[in-house]
């Protein structure tokens, strides 16, 4: 997959379950067989300051390029994952998943008015990663406008929750989604997508649809 699709891909996302499975290998194999490419390492880490610290350390030692951590309840949890970082790797805040809405957020006692404004939520989310140092946040294509308003074109809006516009596509688990030409125009820095291509029939043809589609957008 890494060597037929390194022409047309920027960036390949190391998520949870491959790295659970492959560990630190599957970063020197992406570095070997696509040296050009960034690698985007998204674990979304969530523990104590002292510990987040320590496994960025480890995270940056692998040469790679963005890492995720969740904004989570602390400012001190994100300043120690940039500080753990240092200046190898762009720490990204996860704000809001793309698989959670209102409900889900009521439920688990959040506030009404920010559970029923979700820009809102992300945006305070932002802002905490940006005091802390973070290089940008993880949002879904929705909220990228409002970000950008206040936080400025360099900091990094990446954006999981893109999905091409296709007949018949089986549902998934993502709810706050856009077309790749959407989440463009909504001023996305990264759009981060996998299913879409990992899934199809022929993934290089997938992949070189999604890029003209972006290309268009620009």
């Amino acid at each position: 997959m890494v060597k037929a699709l390194a022409p047309v891909v920027g960036t390949f996302k190391v998520g949870l379950e491959l790295f659970i499975k492959s560990g630190p290998e599957i970063i020197r194999r992406i570095q070997m067989h696509a040296p050009g490419c960034n690698i985007f390492l998204d674990l979304k880490l969530h523990d104590i300051p002292a510990t987040v610290n320590r496994a960025m350390r480890q995270v940056a030692a692998l040469g790679i390029d963005m890492a995720t951590v969740h904004c989570g309840e602390s400012e001190s949890m994100l300043a120690a994952a940039v500080e753990g970082a240092g200046k190898a790797v762009k720490v990204l805040g996860v704000t809001v998943l793309t698989s959670v809405g209102t409900e889900d957020l009521l439920r688990a006692g959040y506030d009404q008015t920010l559970a029923t404004d979700l820009p809102e939520l992300v945006l305070k989310k932002a802002l905490m990663a940006d005091t802390s140092g973070c290089a940008g946040v993880i949002c879904s294509p929705l909220e990228v406008g409002i970000i950008k308003k206040y936080l400025g074109q360099g900091f990094l809006a990446v954006t999981p929750g893109v999905r091409p516009q296709q007949k018949d596509a089986p549902p998934d688990d993502q709810v706050r989604v856009s077309t790749p030409d959407g989440a463009i125009k909504n001023g996305s820095d990264y759009l981060v997508i996998g299913r879409p291509i990992r899934e199809a029939t022929n993934p290089l043809a997938a992949a070189k649809a999604i890029l003209a589609e972006i290309e268009k957008a620009l």
